[in-house]
């Protein structure tokens, strides 16, 4: 009898041996990375990817559905710790900066700027 490579834990659906979910590898399937590049990016072996990749696809229905609700609590979270965190980064923002650090601080702004004027 062979182990069961996809396990159910407290996270979820688990690839057995890892902290990795099917949601975790879900986000480079909806980004369309090719398999080899998930494995390597996630440090799977041949098997695990596989197995993960057959699993979503034999199980696509309810793994989308639970990769939403996934997506959702995440959004929640990230909106919590964002509204809990606002006063806190506003002070740091607020702070002058530490002497000596005036030119990596000038080069970050740059680079700032560079981004958002490509969006």
């Amino acid at each position: 009898m062979t182990r069961p490579v996809i396990i159910q834990t407290e996270r979820g659906l688990t690839i057995a041996g890892t902290r990795i979910t099917i949601y975790d590898v879900m986000d480079y399937v909806k980004a369309q990375y090719p398999p080899q590049f998930i494995r390597a990016l996630l440090n799977l072996t041949e098997e695990q990817i596989n197995t993960a990749l057959d699993y979503i696809q034999s199980h696509r229905a309810h793994v989308e559905q639970e990769y939403q609700i996934v997506l959702q609590e995440a959004e929640e979270l990230r909106r919590y710790y964002e509204e809990q965190n606002r006063e806190r980064i506003a002070k740091v923002r607020a702070q002058p900066p530490k002497p000596g650090t005036e030119a990596i601080r000038e080069k970050l702004q740059q680079m700032r700027a560079r981004r958002e004027s490509k969006v």
